[in-house]
C-alpha cells in the first residue's frame, strides 16, 4: 500500500470510483469544506509513451492469435503458438530495452527511478513469459526440457557474457581477478557452456605448464560430457547410459585426487558432479534459486521429465532459500514449475500493477486448450474476465481506447456488453474522434449509441450555431424530430437573412430528405430556388404549389411561398394557368387567416400595415395572372 501524496497521516479519507480513477478526499467537519481532491490512477502504466508502444504492438499481435482455427489439428498449431508468444517476449524486450536507455539519459533522479523500476517489471514479466513458453505452450519433453530451461537461464543471467567480456580484453585474461568467477560459477560452467569454459582454461594451462596434464584431463572430461539432441537418432535412454558412463569417470578423477593440487579444476570437477554443497557455498553468484535448479537438473537430473519438475523446483528452493521468505516472483515460478496455470495467473494478478500480462498470457493458453476447465461462478471464463478488465482500463486513455475495441470483440460472452457501456464514456472532444467512435458503433450495428453519439454532435453543432453539421449529424442518427427542429432553424435563417447557408448539404440531400416533412420541405424548397436560378419557370411554378397544396410547407411559411411567387406572376409570359391560380389564391386567404389568427392568440409577432400591402400586392398579381391566364385561353 502506497502513500497518497498530500493526504495527511491520521485523516479520514472519503473517495468515489471513476472508470479508471479514484477521487479521493480527507472528510473534515461540517463546518468546513475539504481543500483538495486527489485523483489516484489506479493504472499509471498506460500513461507512459514507451509502455504504450507494447499495448499497441501487442494489440497486433492479440488480434493476429484470434485468427488462427479453431478446427487446424494440434501439431500444426503448435509452432504458431510458440511464434506468437516469442513475438510477445520481443515486443517486451524493446520497451525493456527503450525503458533502460530513458534511464540512462534521465536528468530528473525520480524519472530515472520510475524507468527503473519499469524496467525491473518488465524483466520479472518477461523471465514468467519464457517459462510458461517452455513449459505450457512448447511443452518440451524430457530430454528437450532441460536444454529448453538452459536456454532459459542464458537469456536471463546476460551480465555473465559482459563480464566475460571484461576479461577477455584485459591485457592478461588467465590472472585477472575475475578469471575464475567468470569459468568456474558464474557462466560456462553452471550455464553449460563447456566449449566455452575450455576456451577459457586453455589460456590458463599456457601460464601453468606443469599442470599442464591436470587441464588436458579437464579438458577431455569437458569435452566428453553429452547433451541430447531431440533431432538425433539417438534414444533418451541411450542417452542417460553413455551420461552415467561419463558421471562415473569424472566421480573416479575426483576421488583419486587428480584435481587435488588445484582448488579451482576441483571445484569445476564437483560442479560436474552436481554436489549441492558446492554450489550452494556459490550461493551469491547464483544469485537465484531457479539458476541453482537448472545447475542442478544438469549434472544430475539431465533427463528430467516434466511431471518430476515439481519435486525439484521445491527442495531447490527450500536449500537455496534456507529460512529466506519466498518473494512474490518465487512463489509464482514455483507454481509454474508445478505446473500449476491458475495459481500463476491469480498470483501475477496480484503482484503485477497492470492486467496486460495475465490477459495475454490467459489468452495464449485459452487458445492452446490449456485453460479449456476453468469457468468462474459469475459466468464468464477467466480468459474473458482478464481481457474485460484489461480492456476495461485501456478505454480510459485518449488514444488506447481503439485498441480496446477489438479486445471486447474477442469477448463472446461480455464483450459488446461492456463495449456499449465503455464507448458511451469516450468524450467526444472533436468531430474526427466523434467519427472514429461512430464508425466503430455502426460496423458493430450498435444502432442506440450510434442515436446518442450523433445527437450530442448535433446539439453541439446547434449551440455554435453550425446548422449544416448538426443537420448532417441528425440525418445519420435518423432523428426525425431534431431533423424537424434544425430544419426549422434554416427556414427562420432563410426569413432573416434572405439566403440558406449549407448550399451543398441541402442541394445533396438526396432520399434522406425523407426523414421528416420539415426536412423534405428544405429540401424541395431549395430545389424551387435552383430551378428558378436556371430559369424553368414553369417548373418552378408547379414545384412551389404543390408545397403548400400537398400541406408539406408549415403553414407559417406559406406567406413566403406566396411572395416567392410574385416574380413568376409578374412574368410577360403566363406561368400560372388558372385553375393554379385559384389555388394560389385559396393558399393566400388560408395564409391571411392564420396569420390573423395567430396573431390574435398571441402565437407570433407581425407588423399589420406590412403584411396588408403585402396581401393586397398578392391578391393584385393573382387577379392580373388570372385574367391574363384566361384571356390566353380563349
Amino acid at each position: 500500500m502506497q502513500n497518497i501524496s498530500g493526504i495527511r497521516p491520521g485523516k479520514r479519507m472519503g473517495f468515489a470510483w471513476g472508470p479508471g480513477d479514484i477521487l479521493v478526499y480527507e472528510t473534515q467537519n461540517k463546518a468546513s469544506g475539504c481543500a483538495f481532491i486527489h485523483v489516484v490512477r489506479k493504472d499509471e502504466d498506460i500513461y507512459s509513451p514507451i509502455l504504450r508502444k507494447l499495448f499497441n504492438e501487442s494489440h497486433h499481435i492479440f488480434v493476429g492469435l484470434q485468427t488462427i482455427k479453431d478446427d487446424l489439428p494440434s501439431k500444426s498449431k503448435k509452432p504458431q503458438f510458440v511464434s506468437i508468444s516469442r513475438n510477445y517476449r520481443s515486443v517486451i524486450r524493446a520497451c525493456m530495452e527503450e525503458l533502460q536507455q530513458a534511464a540512462v539519459s534521465a536528468n530528473d533522479t525520480d524519472m530515472a527511478t520510475q524507468y527503473g523500476n519499469q524496467v525491473s517489471i518488465l524483466l520479472a514479466i518477461e523471465l514468467i513469459w519464457n517459462l510458461c513458453e517452455v513449459l505450457f505452450i512448447d511443452a518440451a519433453p524430457a530430454g528437450s526440457l532441460l536444454l529448453h530451461l538452459l536456454d532459459w537461464v542464458r537469456l536471463h543471467k546476460s551480465d555473465v557474457d559482459e563480464k566475460a567480456k571484461g576479461v577477455l580484453q584485459s591485457d592478461s585474461p588467465a590472472e585477472h581477478r575475475d578469471y575464475w568467477d567468470v569459468v568456474c560459477v558464474l557462466s560456462y560452467v553452471l550455464q553449460g557452456r563447456l566449449e566455452d569454459t575450455r576456451k577459457m582454461l586453455m589460456k590458463q594451462a599456457m601460464l601453468q605448464p606443469a599442470a599442464k596434464s591436470m587441464y588436458k584431463l579437464m579438458d577431455s572430461l569437458l569435452s566428453k560430457m553429452p547433451f541430447y539432441n531431440p533431432g538425433g537418432t539417438q534414444t533418451l535412454t541411450e542417452f542417460d547410459v553413455k551420461w552415467r558412463n561419463w558421471h562415473e569417470e569424472v566421480d573416479r578423477y575426483l576421488k583419486d585426487n587428480s584435481f587435488a593440487s588445484n582448488q579451482h579444476l576441483e571445484v569445476i570437477c564437483k560442479i560436474l558432479l552436481g554436489d549441492e554443497d558446492v554450489l550452494l557455498e556459490h550461493k551469491e553468484l547464483l544469485s537465484t534459486w531457479y539458476y541453482f535448479l537448472i545447475t542442478r537438473l544438469l549434472y544430475c537430473h539431465p533427463t528430467v521429465k516434466p511431471t518430476e519438475l515439481h519435486y525439484y523446483a521445491q527442495s531447490s528452493m527450500m536449500m537455496f532459500l534456507d529460512s529466506g521468505v519466498p518473494e512474490p516472483l518465487d512463489s509464482i515460478l514455483l507454481a509454474a514449475f508445478e505446473f500449476d496455470i491458475h495459481q500463476v495467473i491469480k498470483d501475477c494478478s496480484i503482484a503485477l500493477n497492470n492486467w496486460w500480462f495475465v490477459a495475454h498470457l490467459t489468452d495464449l493458453l485459452d487458445h492452446c486448450k490449456l485453460l479449456q476447465s476453468h469457468n468462474l461462478h459469475f459466468g464468464s471464463n477467466l480468459r474473458e474476465f482478464l481481457l474485460l478488465e484489461y480492456a476495461s482500463g485501456l478505454f480510459t486513455h485518449h488514444s488506447l481506447w481503439q485498441c480496446a475495441v477489438d479486445y471486447f470483440d474477442h469477448c463472446p460472452e461480455f464483450g459488446r456488453v461492456y463495449l456499449e457501456l465503455q464507448i458511451e464514456r469516450v468524450p467526444l472532444d472533436t468531430e474526427r474522434k466523434a467519427l472514429k467512435v461512430l464508425r466503430i458503433c455502426e460496423e458493430r450495428q450498435m444502432s442506440e449509441q450510434v442515436r446518442s453519439i450523433c445527437k450530442i454532435m448535433a446539439m453541439r453543432a446547434v449551440r455554435n450555431n453550425r446548422l449544416g453539421s448538426a443537420l448532417s449529424w441528425s440525418i445519420r442518427a435518423k432523428d426525425a424530430a431534431f431533423a424537424t427542429l434544425i430544419s426549422e432553424r434554416f427556414l427562420q435563417d432563410y426569413c432573416a437573412k434572405g439566403t440558406f447557408s449549407d448550399l451543398d448539404l441541402i442541394d445533396n440531400l438526396g432520399s434522406t430528405m425523407l426523414l421528416s416533412d420539415r426536412l423534405t420541405f428544405l429540401g424541395k424548397y431549395r430545389e424551387f430556388h435552383k430551378l428558378y436560378g436556371e430559369k424553368c419557370f414553369s417548373d418552378a411554378a408547379k414545384l412551389l404549389l404543390s408545397l403548400m397544396t400537398a400541406k408539406i410547407a408549415p403553414q407559417s411559411f406559406w406567406m413566403t411561398l406566396l411572395t416567392d411567387a410574385l416574380p413568376l406572376l409578374e412574368q410577360k409570359e403566363v406561368i400560372f394557368s388558372a385553375e393554379q391560380t385559384y389555388e394560389l389564391m385559396y393558399c393566400l386567404e388560408d395564409s391571411w387567416t392564420f396569420l390573423f389568427h395567430s396573431f390574435n392568440t398571441n402565437q407570433t409577432q407581425f407588423d399589420e400595415d406590412v403584411e396588408v400591402t403585402k396581401v393586397e400586392m398578392l391578391r393584385l398579381a393573382l387577379a392580373r395572372n388570372l385574367a391574363s391566364a384566361i384571356g390566353s385561353q380563349d
